[in-house]
């Protein structure tokens, strides 16, 4: 077989770019999931890829590639055997095998998403390994080595059906064995929504597999060395950005209408979704075809969502099964009405027949059986022996903790209440020589001492620049600031995360204190009164409090005095 250099660099640029996609998965799901369980997911996003690696190379490649039945290829320990019938032209044997092997680990890691923060560590490498082992192999034999699916002219040219269907299908029977996280459903059955702690990290996720798709999809032409498949890439890439786009596009405007805002999360979702969709018939669907299919994906996601979500009650903390198992079945269904290939792969809309259509959906039903069959038998078997959820305890105390004592993967940050991270400033400590005398006991005040009173002022945070400024035009030099959260009498401004209602929002303000001497109180009183006020809910609220005295630490003056400047 004569080598062709521009082939072997394109499948190994593909190969890279795919497996830099673990990054983008762990960015998504931790940032999905509460702080307390981010190492967990790290770690998993790392382990999955190092589990299916070896074992793809053990038994995985031979059952996918080689060319024994069309049920099943070979078991061929540490790929030894011929595989020149299936190797694309040009491509050398192991720059093809780590190609596929990162396809592999792709189709593992979409499971820890939906199954997050409620399984135990063991049990993941379990089912990690199982799905990289015969799982996955198998169904894409059929597929992609020859198999019986692919002499039927069935068509996922990058994996919307073999790698991320079999992925959500996965997904889908976990998370419902699982069953819900603790405190996601109340007594009456609705669901509560919980935040995820850290929308930049999933964005940049989100962004990262936005990018490494271009190998995912483009790639897979495996060959760049003749006008017909270069001309194929440059479509492939077209379709594929356009179809994430309008599906993000789509989600934004369907998620305003349906909860009055545009959701964030769901629409950083409708990315990924556009991205499955268009997987299967990128390269055989024009860019009006793709934008349907994107808009399709848009506007599936979030109903797929809120239908896990509301009606079969799965708890899917990143929506992997509706981005991932929906939008791939339906990507590689849409793809039998928008082909306009050659005569065994036009779709139904470019003078095809439904020949092809049905061919599409045979293979997404059978492959849905096959994954859900033999994944269910996985889980039961983990349940039954080794336990797959964690106790009660461990969820709610944290995965980072009780499987990898972890007592937080931020170090060097305070967690608030919310699951935010806050940096924690080190104290300063002060020279020997700079610590001042005790401060002096404190005293009865003589009937001439001035009275101190402490004006604490709860507001919006978009309000604390005006405010600083009123209160120093009136002679205030100090006051402390402190970032803060919470709600009044009508319990925060109802929101929706991913479609589901938060009961009471703990909203952020900013709480300023002021301790008076000189200023009359009511003129402190009246000058932030007007600054804050605009007639709205959450304006915020002045409590005034007598205070005892004041001590200045640095010097001990007291009083009257420890409140002046130097």
């Amino acid at each position: 077989m004569t080598y062709s250099p521009a082939n072997t660099i394109w499948v190994l640029l593909g190969a890279a770019l795919v497996f830099f996609m673990q990054a983008g998965f762990a960015m998504c799901e931790a940032g999905f999931t509460r702080a307390k369980n981010t190492g967990n997911i790290l770690m998993k996003n790392l382990m999955d890829f190092c589990i299916g690696t070896p074992l793809y190379w053990l038994i995985g490649f031979g059952i996918m590639f080689g060319s024994g039945t069309a049920l099943f290829g070979w078991i061929d320990p540490f790929i030894m055997g011929d595989y020149e019938s299936v190797l694309p032209a040009g491509v050398p044997l192991w720059a093809y095998a780590i190609f596929q092997t990162v396809f592999c680990a792709t189709s593992a890691t979409i499971v820890s998403g939906a199954m997050a923060e409620r399984t135990k560590f063991s049990a993941y490498c379990m089912y990690s390994a199982a799905i990289s082992l015969f799982i996955y192999p198998v169904s894409g034999h059929w597929i992609w080595g020859g198999g019986w699916l692919a002499e039927m002219g069935f068509h996922d040219f990058a994996g919307s059906t073999a790698v991320h269907m079999v992925g959500g299908v996965c997904a889908l029977i976990g998370a419902k064995m699982l069953g819900p996280r603790i405190g996601k459903y109340g007594k009456d059955g609705k669901p509560k929504a919980i935040l995820g702690h850290n929308l930049s990290i999933a964005a940049l996720g989100v962004f990262i597999l936005w990018f490494c798709w271009f190998g995912f999809n483009g790639a897979s032409t495996v060959g760049m060395d003749s006008d017909e498949l270069i001309t194929s890439a440059g479509l492939v890439f077209f379709n594929t950005n356009l179809a994430a786009a309008l599906a993000t596009l789509v989600t934004m405007l369907f998620t305003w209408l349906r909860y009055g805002k545009p959701d964030v999360s769901m629409t950083f979702n409708a990315a990924l979704a556009g991205l499955v969709g268009i997987t299967a018939g990128c390269d055989a669907v024009n860019p009006f075809g793709a934008a349907v299919i994107g808009i399709c994906c848009g506007f599936a996601v979030v109903l797929a969502v809120e239908f896990f979500d509301k009606t079969m009650k799965i708890d899917d903390p990143v929506g992997a099964i509706s981005v991932h198992g929906v939008c791939g079945a339906l990507g590689t269904i849409l793809t039998g009405f928008f082909a306009t290939g050659g005569t065994t792969m036009k779709g139904v809309f470019y003078g095809g027949g439904f020949t092809f259509l049905g061919v599409q959906a045979l293979g997404v039903i059978s492959t849905i059986a096959w994954t859900a069959i033999v994944i269910t038998v996985v889980f039961t078997l983990i349940k039954k022996t080794i336990g797959l959820r964690a106790d009660a305890e461990d969820e709610v105390m944290g995965l980072d903790r009780s499987e990898h004592g972890l007592t937080t993967a931020y170090s060097g940050f305070a967690i608030l209440p919310d699951g935010s991270v806050m940096e924690a400033e080190p104290l300063p400590m002060p020279a020997a020589a700079e610590i001042a005398e005790p401060a002096r006991k404190l005293r009865e005040k003589a009937p001439d001492e001035p009275i101190y009173t402490r004006v604490q002022i709860i507001c919006r945070p978009g309000s604390l620049e005006s405010l600083k400024a009123a209160m120093n035009k009136i002679g205030i030099t100090g006051m402390t600031v402190t970032n803060v959260m919470g709600y009044g009498m009508q319990k925060g401004k109802p929101e929706y995360y991913r479609g589901t209602p938060v009961e009471v929002t703990l909203l952020p303000k900013v709480q300023v204190d002021i301790v008076v001497s000189k200023v009359p109180v009511r003129q402190v009183i009246d000058t932030a009164r007007s600054v804050l006020h605009t007639g709205h809910i959450g304006d915020g609220k002045i409590f005034v409090q007598d205070v005892e005295n004041v001590v200045r630490v640095r010097t001990g003056e007291e009083g009257y005095d420890a409140l002046q400047a130097d």
